[in-house]
C-alpha cells in the first residue's frame, strides 16, 4: 500500500482545491489553453532538472513510496504528477482568491 503515498498526497492536494473550481466558478478548467501555456513552462524545466539529478545521484525517491512507472531519465510518474497537480493547485487557489476579491489577472478584455 505504501507504493501509493506519493500520488494519494498528490489527489489530497487536487482534490483540497478542486471544489474550487465549481464553488467560486474560478474556470480554470474551462481555459485548457491558457492552463496548458501555465503549466508546461513549469513542467518542462524541472524534469529535465530531475533527470540530470537523478543522474549524478543528487536525487531519488523511494520506491517504497511510488508507483514503479519511470519515464525517460529515470524519472518516476509520480513526480510528473507532482509537477502537473502542484501547479493546477496552484492556480486554482489564485483564481479562487481573485475571485472574491474581485483583483483582476492583467489579460481581460478591456
Amino acid at each position: 500500500m505504501g507504493q501509493f503515498s506519493y500520488v494519494a498526497v498528490l489527489v489530497f492536494v487536487l482534490v483540497g482545491s478542486m471544489w474550487l473550481e465549481f464553488a467560486l466558478r474560478t474556470r480554470v478548467f474551462k481555459r485548457p489553453r491558457r492552463l496548458l501555456l501555465t503549466v508546461l513552462p513549469v513542467t518542462l524545466p524541472f524534469l529535465v532538472w530531475d533527470a540530470y539529478a537523478i543522474s549524478q545521484g543528487h536525487w531519488w525517491f523511494d520506491t517504497d513510496r511510488i508507483l514503479g512507472v519511470y519515464l525517460p531519465g529515470e524519472i518516476p510518474l509520480d513526480e510528473l504528477l507532482f509537477f502537473i497537480v502542484i501547479p493546477i493547485a496552484s492556480i486554482l487557489t489564485l483564481e479562487a482568491v481573485r475571485s472574491v476579491r474581485g483583483w483582476p489577472a492583467g489579460d481581460e478584455i478591456a
